[in-house]
């Protein structure tokens, strides 16, 4: 069978051309340090690294919100350790004005006052915000959640503002927490939830009454038995609320150490599909010149290919 001059040529440009796009691709691949660098490359696998790509942006989010709910709840117990300390100062003074026969309408005016600066405390603490938004006021975080009760001028009480409802957080994909944001559990000694339009609160009614027993000089020795066991309900609620943001912010830890883990993991999985192994494709390209500039050699012999090749 002979083969023409033009069958010669054909097969060998195709080759070339062959030749030259591995090469062409290999050089890209080394350049970028991208194992696919448009869609046609790869279908699949750019598919892949696109699907990728969406899930460590939402682990991105994730984690960026679980930062925030952790600082928040950081702050939330902040604040509660600092009312916790006023309201122990507080009992300290009921305890104080409560032994009959020492206490003096004087040493009563005193305590009073001081009693008095301790709820305006209270309600600074509960008023603290985190980056702008009001940690105990449930979903309305840009209004003071608590205001202070005055009578003459002098902090006697204090009141909720806010709503009923807790913040809720997606932490993950499918999974929500909320944040213990429900300030009117503060309001009551059992930790219960809700606000009554038409009545005060019992911690608004507990402030006012020891404001007005201590300003009648405790005829009735309230102080003793009401007010201090009083005291040690609210205090006790403060602290269980408390608890109760701890255990948020430890599962918030958790799920941050999970957020992290899947992080690598993803950040992982992208680079093995989408990222060069350096040396290996170094090697690769080599190769592939070698090829290359063997199809060029062959080339010059087949183009140098004349009439009288074919009259020897």
């Amino acid at each position: 069978m002979r083969v023409s001059s033009k069958m010669e040529y054909s097969d060998f440009l195709k080759n070339l051309q062959i030749s030259t796009n591995k090469v062409q691709k290999t050089m890209n691949q080394l350049s970028s340090l991208k194992e696919v660098n448009k869609a046609s490359d790869n279908p699949l696998l750019v598919a892949k690294i696109l699907d990728l790509n969406v899930s460590i942006s939402q682990n991105k989010t994730y984690g960026q919100t679980i930062s925030d709910s952790t600082q928040w709840s950081q702050t939330q117990d902040s604040a509660l350790d600092n009312v916790s300390t006023l309201m122990l100062n507080i009992r300290n003074l009921i305890e104080s004005s409560a032994n009959s026969g020492t206490t003096t309408p004087a040493v009563y005016n005193a305590n009073r006052k001081e009693i008095s600066q301790s709820i305006s405390g209270i309600v600074d603490a509960l008023n603290t915000n985190y980056d702008g938004r009001y940690i105990f006021g449930g979903t309305k975080t840009q209004e003071p959640p608590f205001a202070v009760v005055t009578d003459e001028g002098e902090a006697v009480s204090l009141e909720y503002r806010g709503n009923v409802d807790n913040l809720q957080r997606e932490i993950s994909d499918g999974v929500n927490l909320d944040l213990a944001t429900d300030g009117s559990r503060l309001m009551h000694a059992d930790g219960s939830s809700g606000i009554d339009k038409d009545s005060k609160s019992e911690l608004t009614e507990f402030f006012s009454g020891l404001i007005d027993t201590l300003k009648s000089g405790d005829p009735d020795r309230k102080l003793s038995s009401e007010y201090l066991s009083g005291i040690d309900k609210f205090t006790e609620n403060f602290t269980d609320y408390r608890s109760k943001v701890g255990s948020i912010e430890n599962r918030l830890s958790s799920a941050s150490a999970r957020n992290k883990s899947e992080k690598n993991t993803l950040a992982e999985t992208l680079s093995n599909k989408q990222d060069v192994d350096v040396a290996e494709k170094y090697m690769e390209y080599q190769n592939q010149m070698i090829a290359y500039r063997s199809t060029l050699a062959m080339g010059t012999k087949v183009m140098q290919t004349s009439i009288l090749d074919y009259l020897r």
